[in-house]
């Protein structure tokens, strides 16, 4: 049997809550601040901040935070929203220029140019390594372990996610190695969604006891769907994204004219 860790709030949850209030209020003292100044922040930017907050919250403090003790797609849902909704809302919204309390100046270039694969392997690591039965089981039993998987599904999103987005102070020319980053982030993803669809076997034990109004199988095969979605969706706007940035570049004009 699973023991029922998440009935109530516990102090993860308690505090997520509140370091999402701070972070709310900061971010609008500091909005209020750069809309008089010489470099206001765009509302869509403002919107997609409080998004990508409110996608954290959810995560953590909702039934979906609460239910996956009970059902797969619930846990899913919540990785999901740690590491590949939440983050590049966040980052979309500049939420350090915003909260810097400093003038904003252009940050310079950086000559040295980190490997995309200190931001992939994390991440990877992160997703297989929770997803692994006996990690998984002991997250799903311990309230202390279930916030450390939490917490690392949000920081892992939050460092996948910066080299794509590149948000203040890290702006430099977008790089086709980005696509190709993102291409390869989908292939741990998809074999796991795949395993869990395709698979007549249930991965997770500790769901065979548990009372969902779905087979654990049935569950199973539904969160391996949902990840399948999410994810191909997710990073094939931000591919797009990209290769449309790369398209209308200056610097690629300018070479594709130096050819021609």
């Amino acid at each position: 049997m699973v023991a029922h860790v998440h009935d109530t709030p516990g102090p993860w949850t308690i505090g997520v809550s509140i370091a999402v209030l701070v972070l709310a209020v900061g971010y609008v003292r500091g909005a209020w601040r750069r809309s008089a100044s010489a470099s206001p922040i765009s509302a869509w930017r403002v919107a997609s901040f409080f998004a990508g907050l409110a996608s954290a919250l959810v995560a953590v403090a909702s039934p979906i935070g609460t239910g996956d003790e009970r059902r797969l797609t619930f846990h899913m849902v919540q990785h999901l929203l740690l590491m590949t909704i939440a983050p590049p809302l966040i980052f979309l919204g500049e939420p350090v220029s915003t909260l810097w309390r400093h003038p904003i100046t252009r940050p310079r270039r950086a000559r040295a140019r980190v490997s995309l694969a200190v931001y992939w392997i994390p991440a990877t690591a992160t997703l297989i390594g929770w997803h692994i039965p006996a990690a998984f089981a002991v997250a799903l039993r311990s309230p202390t372990w279930h916030a450390v998987e939490q917490a690392s599904f949000l920081l892992a999103g939050l460092l996948f996610w910066w080299p794509v987005v590149q948000p203040w102070p890290s702006r430099r020319e977008p790089r086709w190695s980005t696509v190709l980053y993102l291409f390869l982030a989908t292939l741990p993803c998809d074999i796991l969604s795949a395993f869990l669809v395709f698979s007549d076997r249930v991965a997770y034990s500790v769901y065979l006891s548990t009372s969902s109004g779905l087979t654990a199988l049935d569950d199973q095969q539904c969160a391996g769907a949902v990840m399948w979605t999410c994810v191909t969706v997710a990073y094939l706007v931000a591919g797009m994204i990209v290769s449309t940035q790369l398209l209308v570049s200056p610097t690629l004009r300018e070479r594709l004219a130096e050819i021609a």
